[in-house]
Parts: structure tokens; sequence; C-alpha cells
């Protein structure tokens, strides 16, 4: 496979098959971080279909900073942020009744913790429930998590794209991490009674 490197050099000589292959490489990249962020495939193929155009017309600046991959997943995110700004018809839930919990570790029970909401659902045979509650987030709190969680990206560069304080974004993501928490083990917890109850015939039916 030609690296990217390469590709990327010929792209910034106009060369449009090279682009082109760099397209098909992360396309598909695109549309999930888009899809993650906005939550329907319209939206989300937008911003992708956005991301690249957007790419191609910065590709003289690109000076190799970072990943090609990585600057990608910058260009994206800050195509969601704008999209997000726009798109307020969705309903969203409040997280002002929660606790700060900076520090916290992601734990569901006593010696069970994991790193990330997302490891709790990939280890539940599926990311359908996250995806959901991940939606349900006010923009802001969305943001910081898909990108600190998700992405991998640093507290400086998620306060850069989202134009806010580091302290800021270490708050948000407190509040969306312990969000996804409550409402996670509160499923959890729904799904252990189901089972005792399956298992046991459907006692008092």
């Amino acid at each position: 496979m030609v690296p990217d490197e390469e590709l990327l050099a010929r792209s910034q000589k106009g060369d449009m098959e090279a682009f082109t292959l760099l397209v098909e490489r992360y396309q598909k990249m695109l549309y999930t971080i888009a899809y993650r962020f906005l939550g329907n495939p319209e939206d989300a193929g937008d911003a992708a279909q956005e991301a690249l155009v957007r790419a191609y017309k910065n590709l003289p600046g690109f000076r190799g900073q970072c990943s090609f991959k990585t600057w990608l997943q910058h260009i994206i995110a800050n195509v969601c942020r704008d999209a997000l700004r726009r798109l307020k018809r969705r309903p969203t839930l409040s997280l002002e009744g929660l606790q700060e919990t900076e520090g916290v570790p992601w734990e569901l029970a006593a010696g069970e913790a994991v790193t990330s909401p997302e490891e709790i659902i990939l280890a539940r045979e599926g990311e359908d429930h996250l995806h959901k509650l991940i939606q349900a987030l006010m923009p802001e709190y969305r943001m910081v998590i898909i990108m600190r969680d998700l992405q991998g990206f640093s507290y400086e560069e998620i306060a850069a794209t989202l134009g806010c304080s580091v302290g800021t974004v270490k708050s948000r993501l407190s509040r969306a991490r312990q969000f996804l928490r409550q409402h996670l083990v509160r499923e959890r917890e729904h799904f252990a009674k189901q089972s005792v109850y399956i298992s046991k015939g459907g006692e008092g039916r």
C-alpha cells in the first residue's frame, strides 16, 4: 500500500488520482466520526463530504505537523462542531444535576474498571446504546466526550477546537462521563434483573 506521505505529497502537487486514493482510504473513518457527532446518516454524509472539501482546499498549507489521519480528524471535528451549532432540532438531556467527578475512573462495580464508555458497550456486544446516550448529550458535552474518549485528542487540542479553556473541557468531560456512567449502570442493572427473571421462568406470572 502506498504510504499516506507519498500520496499526500503527490496530492499537494495537483495529482487528483493520489488524492482520490486518500479519500477512499479515509472516507469511512470520516463518516463514522461524523455519525457519532451528529447522530444520523444524512448529516454524517454531508459532514464527511464537507471535511474532504476542506481538506482538499487546505492541502497546500498542510506541513506535516501531525499525521494526515489526525489532520483529517481535526477537520471533521471542526465541521461537526459547526454543524451542531446549526442543528438545534434534537432534544437533549441536561447535565446540570450531576456532580463534578473529575478523576473518577469508569467503574461499574468493585474491581471492574474500563478506560472509556466505548469499552463498556463493546463488552455488551454492541454500541447502539452508547450512541443513543451520546446523542442525548447537549452538543458541548457531546463534542468533548467524543474527541477525548473516542478520538483520543488532548485537552489542549479540544480546547483549541472548541474555543474554550482546558478547565472548561475537563469540567464538561467529567459531567458527560458521569452522565454516561450513571445511565450505563442503570441499564446494566435492569438487564441483570431481566436475566434473573427469565432464568427463574418468570415467577409470579
